[in-house]
């Protein structure tokens, strides 16, 4: 792994926000095996208790059942922490469009509740999840930060809303932020069930049942998807990286391109299954291409993953074919 020989000083306390979500219960796994302490707070409205009880024996790990909406929680929570890694938010594009007030209270008061909390604590280092979703309509590829396009959903200028405010904590309060822009992120863990599900999972889930996925769209559309181990270690290099780099955004993802329709064919193949798609309507507020341009993170964090889309692939397809 790309950050198995990370060191932090002795006894380092890492918050993950959103820890018993699928990101965050693997960030919380990997501090784990490297050593140090995790204080996970999630509300379980998206997380599942059975991604805490995963850690609940391990006597570095310790359970908040709190929300990020209160300020007081969050304050409690960051307590004696070296280093937050804020994953608490509420993902999907199409839930968004249906619930504005909602996300703006969790994902953007949210965090800045985290933000204040952390800087009050001082943390030394607040690393949280942002999205390509706020490069919205801009058609050029690869993504590059600072050419943004017009944002095309309330979940993207949530994830915008964020970048600012952070960027104001580190340059008006001395909080080191750091902004990573997840690019379609699959992997063991993320849930295939219910109308938000995120696509891999989905079709593994329908394949293996022997029922007729929905592709939305022609299934020409393109994503850099990206591999959770690849996250993990992004997140945890933003957490040493210095502090000339605070205040900005990064893409996370791993600079490669996979269509839509593409994917759905390889994990026919990998199940050995022949099961023609149904075709949907396109989703409303979705983009149409992403590709991201690594090199920022790779200069500024030393990113550099390790999992490329077919490796990452077919450890989420045996993770899955064990755990379904």
């Amino acid at each position: 792994m790309a950050y198995k020989d990370l060191k932090f000083p002795a006894g380092s306390l890492f918050l993950v926000t959103g820890g018993a979500g699928f990101i965050g219960s693997n960030l919380c796994e990997a501090i784990l095996k490297l050593g140090y302490k995790v204080l996970c707070l999630d509300d379980l409205s998206t997380g599942k208790q059975a991604h805490v009880d995963l850690f609940k024996n391990h006597p570095n790990y310790e359970f908040i059942k709190g929300d990020i909406k209160d300020y007081d929680t969050c304050l409690a929570a960051c307590k004696d922490v070296d280093y937050v890694l804020n994953q608490a938010a509420w993902g999907s594009v199409p839930r968004s469009l249906e619930m504005p007030l909602f996300y703006c209270a969790n994902n953007i008061q949210g965090t800045l509740n985290m933000l204040e909390a952390a800087r009050r604590c001082g943390v030394k280092k607040f690393v949280y999840a942002s999205s390509s979703s706020v490069y919205g309509d801009e058609v050029k590829l690869p993504k590059r930060e600072g050419v943004e396009g017009n944002l095309l959903s309330p979940y993207a200028l949530t994830k915008r809303c964020d970048e600012e405010w952070a960027k104001q904590y580190t340059l008006h309060y001395g909080l080191d932020t750091y902004g990573l822009r997840y690019f379609n992120v699959f992997g063991r863990r993320q849930n295939p069930d219910g109308a938000y599900a995120a696509v891999i999972p989905r079709f593994i889930r329908q394949l293996l049942a022997n029922e007729r996925p929905t592709i939305n769209g022609d299934g020409r559309q393109s994503r850099d998807f990206t591999y959770v181990e690849n996250v993990v270690e992004a997140n945890l290099k933003a957490c040493l990286a210095p502090h000339e780099a605070a205040g900005e955004a990064f893409n996370v993802a791993y600079g490669g391109r996979e269509y839509l329709i593409d994917i759905y064919n390889a994990l026919n193949k990998a199940l050995g299954k022949d099961i023609e798609p149904i075709y949907g309507p396109d989703r409303a507020g979705d983009i149409k291409h992403s590709h991201a341009d690594i090199s920022k993170a790779q200069k500024l964090l030393g990113y550099d993953p390790e999992y490329d889309f077919e490796r990452g692939l077919a450890e989420a397809i045996a993770w899955y074919k064990e755990n379904l």
